[in-house]
């Protein structure tokens, strides 16, 4: 689910700007960007986040500003004239007529320490704990509203997944003359003129009764549209136990549609029905994405 919040904290002479970015993700995708010196931080801010996000891509980018005003870094120039020296050092071994640019050397981890009037330490790391709380509070706040939404459009689609097994349901029981002739031409083919025992033709008869019914793909799918419903309204996790679901409905979708070929009418209208089903189960499909 997406999402996006940000928390301030004041740290020394510097402001700590911690932000929080969440996209669809089927399970928890942790990502962190933030300086070195606030490397002991990860560990702990792994275990916050899993206290209170279950999905997404999350990204959590952490940077201090000065609050001075200045974008300016204090310049480690021993780091920057080693850095230069081995630079040269490489072009001249390798006949190379290029020289060090500024720009490149600005990027060099540690060349230009933002950080550097910071000091690790417990009370840094409550602070940074305080400032994480508050957007991830922020940010579930967000996907609650994306969430309720999103929700609501799913349990208008399980809704029309259940009315469109119902009409399936009426349809077969007007299907039964069309079935019988579909199950004595087969048994014709089976036959060829060659005379069975009565007792291997009952069972074959059953076999293909049975290989056409779509008696119970159509009460499956009116359940687990009601089972939609049911987990949608329920608190607590949802989103995993919506992917099984959904991929039960679109497995049972997929048989009645391998089971009303040959139908006649009846079976064209069964087919288009089973389609408009399946159509609204992959675009639950996609949604159930969103949700935790």
């Amino acid at each position: 689910m997406t999402g996006f919040a940000r928390a301030r904290r004041s740290l020394g002479m510097a402001e700590v700007v911690l932000s929080v970015k969440s996209v669809n993700h089927r399970g928890l995708d942790l990502h962190f960007h933030m300086p070195a010196v606030f490397d002991p931080f990860e560990q702990v801010a792994r275990a916050a986040v899993k206290k209170q996000v279950e999905r997404g891509h999350l990204q959590v980018h952490l940077a201090l500003d000065k609050q001075n005003g200045s974008a300016e870094g204090s310049l480690n120039t021993a780091l920057l004239e080693r850095w230069v020296a081995a630079f040269r050092e490489t072009a001249r071994q390798l006949g190379s007529p290029e020289q060090p640019a500024v720009a490149d050397a600005l990027r060099v981890p540690g060349i230009l320490q933002t950080d550097s009037s910071v000091e690790w330490s417990p009370e840094v790391e409550s602070l940074l704990v305080g400032c994480l709380d508050e957007a991830l509070n922020g940010l579930n706040a967000f996907r609650d509203r994306e969430g309720a939404a999103i929700a609501e459009e799913m349990a208008e689609r399980a809704r029309s997944v259940g009315q469109l097994a119902a009409r399936m349901e009426k349809l077969r029981s007007n299907a039964t003359e069309a079935f019988h002739l579909r199950l004595k031409e087969k048994l014709a083919d089976l036959l060829h003129g060659a005379t069975v025992e009565p007792h291997r033709l009952a069972q074959e008869a059953a076999i293909l009764a049975d290989r056409s019914d779509i008696s119970e793909e159509i009460m499956r799918l009116k359940t687990h549209a009601l089972q939609v419903l049911e987990l949608i309204r329920a608190p607590g996790e949802k989103g995993k136990k919506l992917d099984f679901l959904l991929q039960e409905m679109n497995r049972e979708s997929n048989t009645i549609l391998s089971k009303t070929s040959g139908l006649g009418d009846h079976g064209l209208t069964l087919t288009a029905l089973a389609l408009e089903a399946k159509a609204e189960i992959d675009k639950m499909r996609e949604q159930s994405l969103n949700l935790e």
